[in-house]
C-alpha cells in the first residue's frame, strides 16, 4: 500500500536503515563495555599494565566509520535529491506564515486557510514568511522546510492518498507557537475542482480585515469574541477599556486616537489582564490609510 505522499517509503527506508545500524552499534558498545569491565576489572588485574598502541586497531576503527558515514550520505541523499527537483506540471499554491497562522494562496487570488488539494497531483507549495522564521511540516507526508523572511524557499510533493493531515510549525515563532497549525485536505480531482471554483478570491473580504490578515493581526486578536494573546475585535470600537498607562490605570475610550496609537506604540496602553511586549510596533509598516479602513473594518464587528 502506498504512502500519504510520494517521499514517505524513501525516507522511511533511510529512517528504518539509521536506526538499525544505530541499535547494532548501541547493543555492541554496550556488550564491549560490560565485557571490559568483567574482564579486566581490579580484582583480576590489581597492578596496572601499559597498553602500547595499535595500528592496526587505529586504521580499523578510523576505515569503518568513514566507510559507514558514507554509506549513509549515499542512501541520505538519494532519498533527499528528488525533494529537490519539482516536476513541470506541478500546480502551484502560495504558503504564506504570519504570527499565528498559515494562510494558502491559489491562482486567481483566492485564499484558504487550510491546504487542499488534488489526489495524485504533484504540488509545489512556495513559501513565505511576512514576519519571523517558521517551520513548514506536514509528517504524514514526511517533509518539512523552513520558512524565511525574504527567502523564496519551496517544497514539493504528490499526495497518494485521501484524507486530513495535520500541518505544524516546527521553529518557535512565540507566545502561540503550539497553536499555529492546520490540515492538509486530500480530494479526489473533482472534489479539488468545485471546492476551487467556489472559494472566494481575497479581494472579495473587506480591505480592513484583508490588512490585519497581511500584518498577522488575527493571529492575536480573535474576530468572533474568544479570548487570545490580546483583546478581541468583536464589539471594540466604542468600547470603554480599563488600561495600565505609565503604571497607573485609567479608562478611556475605543475611539479613532486610540487605534492608532495602539497600532503605532502597542505598550503604551495595555488592557487590565493582558500583558505587554507581545505586539510590536507598525510604525512605518501600517500606513494611515490603511489604518483608516481597519477602523471601519472594526466598527461593523458589532
Amino acid at each position: 500500500m502506498s504512502g500519504s505522499s510520494n517521499f514517505v517509503e524513501g525516507v522511511d527506508w533511510v529512517f528504518k536503515l539509521l536506526f538499525g545500524i544505530s541499535f547494532f552499534f548501541l547493543l555492541l558498545i554496550t556488550a564491549t563495555m560490560i565485557y571490559f569491565v568483567v574482564r579486566y576489572n581490579r580484582k583480576r588485574h590489581p597492578k596496572a599494565v601499559q597498553v602500547k598502541d595499535s595500528k592496526v586497531l587505529e586504521v580499523t576503527w578510523i576505515t569503518i566509520p568513514v566507510i559507514l558515514v558514507l554509506f549513509l550520505f549515499y542512501f541520505g541523499y538519494t532519498a533527499f535529491q528528488p525533494m529537490i527537483w519539482v516536476p513541470k506540471d506541478a500546480m502551484h499554491v502560495k504558503v504564506i506564515g504570519r504570527m499565528w497562522q498559515w494562510s494558502f494562496e491559489y491562482p486567481g487570488s483566492k485564499v484558504a486557510n487550510e491546504l487542499v488539494l488534488p489526489l495524485n497531483k504533484p504540488v509545489k507549495l512556495d513559501l513565505h514568511s511576512e514576519d519571523v522564521i517558521h517551520g513548514f511540516s506536514i509528517p504524514a507526508f514526511r517533509v518539512k522546510e523552513d520558512v524565511v523572511p525574504g527567502k523564496n524557499n519551496y517544497m514539493w510533493f504528490t499526495p497518494q492518498r485521501t484524507g486530513e493531515y495535520e500541518i505544524f510549525c516546527t521553529a518557535y515563532c512565540g507566545v502561540r507557537h503550539s497553536y499555529m497549525g492546520t490540515k492538509v485536505r486530500v480530494v479526489t480531482p473533482m472534489e479539488f475542482f468545485i471546492w476551487l471554483k467556489t472559494l472566494k478570491a481575497a479581494s472579495a473580504e473587506p480591505e480592513g480585515l484583508m490588512i490585519m490578515k497581511k500584518n498577522a493581526c488575527i493571529g492575536c486578536h480573535s474576530l468572533d469574541g474568544s479570548k487570545l494573546v490580546s483583546v478581541t475585535f468583536k464589539g471594540l470600537y466604542g468600547k470603554t477599556e480599563t488600561v495600565t498607562t505609565n503604571g497607573t490605570e485609567r479608562k478611556v475610550k475605543v475611539n479613532d486616537d486610540y487605534i492608532v496609537t495602539s497600532i503605532y506604540d502597542p505598550d503604551k496602553d495595555i488592557v487590565v489582564g493582558y500583558s505587554k511586549g507581545i505586539m510590536r510596533p507598525y510604525k512605518g509598516i501600517i500606513k494611515d490609510d490603511e489604518i483608516k479602513k481597519i477602523i471601519e473594518y472594526l466598527k461593523t464587528l458589532k
